[in-house]
């Protein structure tokens, strides 16, 4: 099964959303939510059949302040088969941003 882009993002949304909607930012427990986040996104993409493909998930979670924020990634891949998807999540107190990256193994 190829990486669905399109599919990942609805996953994203779904488990951001039903984890984070009335949260309040608290510093201290941002480490933690981050983890569970990024190992729910990540066990829910593999049981969705994407298990030939290795899977980085990366979850950025910051106080909302109105400030703007610049993320960028590189790394090499084959573009017949690697693929990415993201979203992002806003309340009044946060924001976070999910990217998931999907490498195909030979």
């Amino acid at each position: 099964m190829r990486f669905k882009p399109a599919i990942i993002k609805e996953y994203i949304h779904e488990i951001v959303r039903e984890h984070l909607s009335g949260v309040q930012y608290d510093p201290e427990s941002v480490p933690e939510l981050t983890r569970s986040l990024a190992e729910c996104i990540k066990d829910k993409v593999k049981d969705e059949g994407f298990d030939r493909y290795k899977l980085i998930v990366q979850v950025l979670i910051g106080e909302q302040r109105g400030q703007g924020v610049k993320m960028s990634s590189r790394c090499l891949w084959d573009a017949d088969t690697d693929n990415y998807a993201e979203d992002v999540f806003m309340n009044d107190s946060l924001f976070c941003v999910v990217t998931v990256f999907g490498s195909y193994y030979y």
